[in-house]
């Protein structure tokens, strides 16, 4: 296997990427199903896609987890109240919690698979594992690392002392951090820095639980926890939590915008139930911006899927256009950007439909191979694999080997280059050509513009060059 090397957000900087055994281990916070995962999510998840696929291009197993958050993000509205979008969507809606989080949920996986990002293995959802959330709090208060009050159990931050590793914050600013991402501030923690693992339902809430501590709800960070221990390593397997059981994690992925609280959050309670490194590397994408701005519903460019759709752009354009840009580095959506993403995705279309012409090649572009493998190796360099990608379709190599690289290449980026294939002449297609050449000849122009208009209904546009005509698939 070559040498790959990943953005490590634990030490902030490029490192070797060396698995911990033979299965390659990752676990991704998915989406929280009460709406449509706008574009910004998307594109998170496209880079997971890249980085999967990259390790097995690279010829490793990989074992993905990405969760559904169905349970919510619970968070303060400034009063005393705290609230849970799916609850009220569903009130909303005149739905249960649970209807919306189905329908929200059938509609994240259509939006993956026009996308052409790879399912995880597992898609667990947090309301069917509460029973080992309970079990990890549990845990936290045995060991002393947690607190209850009236039914709610805190985290105490200030007895680990790794917190803040990740995102490199002292416990002096945690508070202010606190603030800015609005995560809410109870009034009865020892300290504000604490974090709820699991809290009192004080109203009539859709979603409560029964638990040692009475009837509640959990803490949006414990989720993760619970399902990547339970789902990647074998420590809930005796119907209990055991700490013996936990093995590292290799990969926990995210966006940039979960580093604080919520990762950091995570290795602390992990970690402190087990006693154990929880994830070796933290791999963070960045941000997607529209227009320069941060998407917003009001101030009216929060973009989903569909809203791409409608407009008749392809959602494999806007995969296209998350390429162009390295992962980590912050995307500005524009129409104009995605219009030029969707030409070039076209134009790479119609040459592979040329290269199906020609006969199956044995071998492809070993130079052009070597380079692109370098490119997605050294922290998925996605516009240095374009780069490679349109200097191999513009040279002097043979379209049959072209084509066996560029499907190559595929494995790794996901445009569907394969599907392409259906431009390979039919007898039918090729007879009307035939007849066209035969019409041309006797300057019968008009039923020569007839047989042409016919082919382009078979999805073929005829070229006349000087050597003779020309086919290339048409692409929608």
């Amino acid at each position: 296997m070559s040498e790959i090397f990943l953005t490590n957000t634990l030490g902030r900087k490029k490192e070797k990427f060396e698995a911990t055994n033979s299965l390659v281990t990752i676990y991704s916070c998915g989406p929280t199903v009460y709406r449509n995962v706008h574009i910004g999510n998307l594109r998170t998840y496209i880079s997971v896609d890249l980085l999967i696929r990259a390790l097995k291009y690279n010829g490793y197993e990989v074992r993905h987890v990405k969760n559904i958050t169905d349970v919510g993000h619970m968070r303060s509205t400034g009063a005393d109240t705290a609230y849970d979008p799916i609850i009220n969507e569903a009130l909303k809606e005149g739905k249960t919690p649970a209807e919306i989080a189905e329908i929200y949920t059938q509609a994240y996986f259509e939006d993956q698979k026009k996308l052409n990002i790879l399912d995880a293995h597992v898609n667990p959802k947090a309301t069917e594992h509460i029973a080992e959330m309970i079990a990890l709090t549990e845990e936290l208060v045995k060991n002393d690392l947690a607190y209850e009050v009236e039914g709610t159990v805190y985290f105490d931050v200030k007895k680990f002392k790794d917190y803040g590793k990740l995102s490199g914050n002292t416990l002096d600013k945690m508070g202010q951090l606190l603030e800015a991402v609005r995560v809410s501030v109870e009034t009865d923690k020892k300290d504000s820095v604490d974090f709820a693992l699991w809290k009192l339902s004080k109203d009539d809430r859709a979603m409560v639980w029964d638990s040692p501590w009475g009837k509640g709800f959990p803490g949006w960070h414990i989720e993760c926890s619970a399902m990547s221990l339970k789902h990647l390593t074998k420590a809930f397997e005796s119907g209990k939590f055991d700490p013996e059981e936990v093995k590292t994690i290799d990969i926990h992925s995210g966006g940039e915008d979960l580093i604080f609280p919520h990762h950091e959050d995570e290795i602390a309670q992990s970690q402190g139930a087990s006693g154990k490194e929880f994830v070796k590397y933290w791999f963070h994408g960045g941000f997607l911006t529209v227009d320069d701005k941060k998407m917003s519903r009001s101030a009216g460019n929060y973009l989903v899927l569909n809203d791409i759709e409608s407009k008749e752009y392809k959602p494999l354009s806007f995969r296209y256009l998350t390429l162009t840009a390295h992962y980590r580095s912050k995307l500005n959506f524009t129409w104009e950007s995605l219009t030029a993403a969707q030409i070039a995705l076209k134009n790479l279309y119609r040459e592979i439909s040329r290269y199906y012409q020609e006969s199956e090649a044995k071998i492809g572009c070993a130079e052009y191979e070597e380079r692109f493998l370098a490119a997605v190796n050294d922290d998925l360099d996605t516009p240095k694999a374009l780069t490679v990608v349109w200097e191999l379709v513009k040279s002097d190599y043979p379209a049959s080997a072209k084509l066996k690289s560029l499907l190559k290449f595929d494995e790794f980026l996901g445009l569907d280059l394969h599907t392409v294939s259906s431009g390979k002449i039919s007898d039918e297609v090729g007879a009307l050509v035939e007849e066209r050449e035969k019409a041309r000849a006797a300057k019968d122009f008009a039923k020569a513009d007839e047989l042409r208009a016919e082919i382009a209904k078979k999805g073929f546009e005829v070229v006349d060059e000087e050597a003779g005509p020309k086919l290339k698939k048409i692409i929608q």
